[in-house]
């Protein structure tokens, strides 16, 4: 299993990076090759649209992926799973391989949304970029474990 996470914007809380960094680690102890990568995050500035803005990183998201695997979209309005839905599915998923894409403030755009399949909610509730890309890691992680039957997650 191969799992990707690319990020609109560089993390800028080094404390949330460690905590990612930590379970990508735990991540690749269970034997998943497990990468991340960004894409420079736009600038809201007044002088383009958040829709202009939105599209512009989703450009970039788009030159970053090869096309291979399964493509995943991180945002509040895609489906919602428990751990062991998460566990049945990455796996699924990540073989041969996963990208996992977290857009930035504003989201992903639309046309980042129809390519991907599926789109994966965290929760109905609004997070930091930084704050999804810790949580992606760690759930990540958990479903990981159920799936090698390491007791984490209970």
């Amino acid at each position: 299993m191969k799992i990707r996470l690319v990020c609109v914007g560089k993390p800028r809380d080094r404390e949330l990076a460690r905590l990612h960094d930590r379970f990508a680690e735990r991540v690749e102890r269970l034997g998943v090759s497990y990468e991340t990568a960004s894409v420079p995050e736009v600038l809201t500035t007044g002088r383009f649209s958040e829709d202009h803005v939105r599209e512009r990183e989703a450009r970039s998201l788009a030159g970053s992926h090869d096309g291979r695997g399964t493509l995943i979209g991180l945002d509040r309005g895609g489906e919602l799973l428990t751990t062991a839905q998460l566990a049945q599915r990455l796996e699924n998923w990540a073989t041969p391989r996963a990208t996992l894409w977290i857009g930035g403030p504003l989201g992903l755009h639309a046309s980042a949304l129809e390519r991907c399949r599926p789109v994966w909610s965290l929760s109905p509730l609004t997070f930091t970029h930084e704050i999804a890309r810790l949580l992606v890691a760690e759930q990540i992680y958990r479903a990981l474990t159920v799936l090698r039957g390491v007791p984490y997650h209970k």
